[in-house]
């Protein structure tokens, strides 16, 4: 099993930044990359950001303002926000993968998600 807990999101106004991070325990070594979806009220789960050793993708959507990066030491990767917008208010949720895709249904592993808020 693998266990993905989450931590960092809350209420920021526009324009500020936020560092969300993912920590991952258990079978750790089951998957090959570890990602970042988001999902607003009434919306679909949407792919933020990947990683994987060498490489990384992002969404168009949050490229150049949103970074994604790991720590294998803490089996821990995290999500560096700045420059928020009001549409990027949703839950973040961390994922676990044994592919390397962009699709919510390729993700074997799950956190539980965590709120961030932006304000204007």
């Amino acid at each position: 099993q693998v266990q993905l807990v989450e931590s960092g999101g809350g209420l920021v106004q526009v324009g500020g930044s936020l560092r969300l991070s993912c920590a991952a325990s258990g079978r750790t070594f089951s998957f090959y990359a570890m990602g970042w979806f988001r999902q607003a009220p009434g919306k679909e789960r949407e792919f933020v950001a990947a990683l994987r050793s060498g490489g990384v993708t992002t969404a168009d959507t949050v490229k150049g303002r949103f970074t994604i990066s790991g720590d294998n030491a803490k089996n821990t990767v995290y999500l560096q926000m700045n420059s928020l917008r009001p549409e990027d208010t949703a839950v973040y949720y961390c994922a676990a993968t044994r592919a390397w895709s962009r699709l919510a249904n390729d993700y074997n592993y799950w956190g539980q998600g965590t709120q961030v808020t932006v304000s204007s």
